[in-house]
């Protein structure tokens, strides 16, 4: 029997020890040009957690994608024990493919302890109940997914829904804020460690947060005009969550220039409590420029 998306995600993440601080992971051959950044991401952390005794939980992370990883080539990710507080741990972690480093990460994990508490409201948004699965969205406008659609559609581990409907044409998109906002939750259970909860999250925090920067620029579903690459993902992780619970990725992008855009992003729960915020910074270059 087949493995359901989850069940591949959860053992994506699930790296091979081959060292005491060296771990190896699995990279599908998708037929994709480079490995998707949110793997590696969650890969990496999955190693830097597994070095730290597992009672305190990242409360943050900062990395650089440095080169395009190759699909279907296993990813090697060296991890350095920077520090080991009484509060703080740190782990920095390089991931190496075919004798290259690709991608740098550095995290930092906290004894949870009580502080202040406040948080700015979230704005009103629709349920993740009362709007349409992405597939069946795109569906609803083709006809029929296209088969390299069909077959993402099948794999794809999350269950995603666009706060606001597609955008279609130039025309809708002309005059769109730089705003996109999704709900999101995994396919299926994702198990009880909380450590890959917040690798799939980091996973999923990949996906389209640069999609905020496209809103005004072109449609999202379509031929796009740019070479798109991110740069740099940064991660601040404030409460406890499971990611096969409905989360809201709200996203905005303040500002894009000089080949370059930046994102923000919030992850909410259904209670508008918020979990973690993002940034991050994309490369968009013109086809052919």
């Amino acid at each position: 029997m087949s493995e359901s998306p989850a069940e591949r995600l959860v053992d994506l993440l699930d790296l091979e020890r081959i060292e005491v601080d060296i771990f190896r992971g699995d990279s599908p051959q998708e037929h994709l040009q480079r490995v998707f950044g949110g793997q590696v991401a969650g890969q990496a952390l999955v190693a830097a957690g597994r070095t730290t005794d597992g009672e305190r939980p990242v409360h943050s992370l900062h990395a650089y994608f440095l080169r395009p990883g190759v699909p279907g080539v296993p990813i090697v990710y060296q991890v350095e024990r920077v520090r080991d507080g009484r509060s703080f741990t740190t782990r920095r972690v390089v991931a190496v493919q075919q004798g290259k480093t690709i991608f740098h990460l550095t995290a930092s994990f906290h004894r949870p302890e009580p502080g202040i508490e406040h948080q700015l409201p979230l704005r009103e948004i629709p349920r993740p109940e009362n709007l349409p699965r992405l597939a069946d969205e795109i569906r609803e406008h083709l006809g029929e997914l296209p088969e390299a659609l069909e077959r993402m559609a099948r794999r794809q581990p999350f269950d995603i829904r666009y706060v606001d409907r597609l955008r279609w044409t130039e025309d809708e998109v002309r005059g769109a804020e730089p705003r996109s906002a999704v709900w999101m939750r995994a396919v299926g259970p994702l198990g009880d460690d909380p450590l890959v909860h917040t690798c799939a999250l980091a996973y999923a925090s990949d996906m389209m947060l640069l999609d905020a920067v496209r809103v005004p620029v072109e449609p999202l579903w379509g031929p796009r005009g740019f070479d798109m690459a991110s740069l740099d993902h940064a991660m601040w992780f404030h409460r406890p969550f499971r990611t096969d619970e409905w989360f809201l990725y709200d996203q905005e992008s303040p500002i894009a220039t000089g080949g370059r855009g930046l994102a923000r992003g919030r992850i909410y729960d259904l209670e508008g409590r918020l979990l973690v915020s993002v940034v991050q910074e994309g490369l968009f270059r013109p086809h052919g420029g």
